[in-house]
């Protein structure tokens, strides 16, 4: 059964509103690369270096791609310029499959035992307690029990939020004071999961990386602290970054896989922007996959990501 069996009407429609700005970039774009062109020669990919540079996927990411196309376009002899979609599709799949974002295709948990646990690491401003809420809410709608630790003690606005969106969602949030050692609500939180037989848990942390020593201490201290509870934990570092910041959002993931081991990246605020190839050069640059998107404000509009959807989406099925 092919992928589009799997991906939902409803999921299809949120990607296309959420993508649009950057596929009508990208289409304005390669339109002009190819204009009087019938094949695509030297001048042509000199124009989607620029139409994909120009597009945030990164200066990097964006060479490796002309490369590949280059190689298919020396081995085919010709190739019109009506194919370039085409093998854009394929080689950016093809690049993305190469750093292990594989295509989810609904929210089932990876492993056996439970909890399932799940760090979440980023910046202030990224939306990443709004990115806790709405996975929290996939995962029990998906039919799992879930738990959230608001161990962003530094911020009591973090804390606060959390217990919004966990009203919200209708999910239990275990916090303590503000100011109180982020591991010791892991801890907590860890603790009264497995006594509820939680399925999935998602904590919170600050992100302080103007302190970069400090938060590697206190990242590293939690990791500790949680496997005392569940030796398997944490499951998935998620790093959350805001799409519509471009390159910068790849400075940041730069600096925190530094601080830690990123295991996933959710890239949030998509629909906002036009830098939506920003997706590809970062999960490309620190060979970390892509797991979830956010393609706007609805508590529904985090998505699995979705690599064929996504690539065709951008550069036209």
């Amino acid at each position: 059964m092919g992928i589009f069996s799997f991906f939902s009407k409803k999921n299809k429609e949120t990607l296309d509103k959420g993508l649009e700005k950057t596929r009508t970039s990208v289409f304005d774009k390669l339109a002009r690369a190819v204009v009087g062109k019938s094949k695509v020669d030297d001048e042509v990919l000199d124009r989607l270096e620029e139409v994909l540079i120009t597009s945030d996927v990164g200066v990097d990411t964006t060479l490796k791609i002309i490369e590949r196309i280059e190689a298919r376009v020396a081995r085919d002899k010709y190739v019109s310029t009506s194919e370039l979609h085409s093998i854009l599709r394929e080689e950016i799949a093809d690049l993305l499959t190469e750093n292990h974002s594989s295509d989810q295709t609904e929210w089932k948990l990876p492993v056996e035992h439970r909890p399932y646990v799940i760090l979440v690491v980023g910046v202030n401003g990224v939306g990443k307690t709004t990115t806790i809420g709405k996975l929290a809410h996939c995962w029990k709608e998906a039919g799992y029990k879930v738990f959230l630790g608001a161990a962003d003690t530094f911020r009591a606005a973090a804390v606060e939020q959390l217990v919004i969106w966990g009203e919200r969602v209708g999910v239990p949030v275990v916090k303590q004071q503000m100011g109180s050692d982020p591991a010791s609500v892991a801890f907590d939180t860890l603790s009264s999961a497995k006594a509820n037989k939680a399925d999935v848990v998602i904590i919170d942390t600050a992100g302080r990386l103007h302190n970069k020593v400090g938060l590697m201490n206190e990242l590293k201290k939690i990791k500790e602290v949680m496997k005392k509870v569940v030796p398997t934990a944490p499951d998935e570092v998620l790093l959350v970054l805001d799409g519509s910041t471009g390159q910068n959002a790849f400075e940041q993931a730069k600096q925190f896989a530094a601080v830690t081991p990123i295991s996933a990246l959710a890239v949030t605020k998509l629909d906002g922007t036009a830098k939506g190839g920003v997706v590809i050069g970062i999960s490309d640059r620190l060979k970390v996959p892509v797991k979830y998107i956010g393609l706007g404000e609805g508590i529904d509009d985090l998505q699995l990501f979705n690599r064929e959807q996504f690539v065709n989406t951008l550069f036209g099925q």
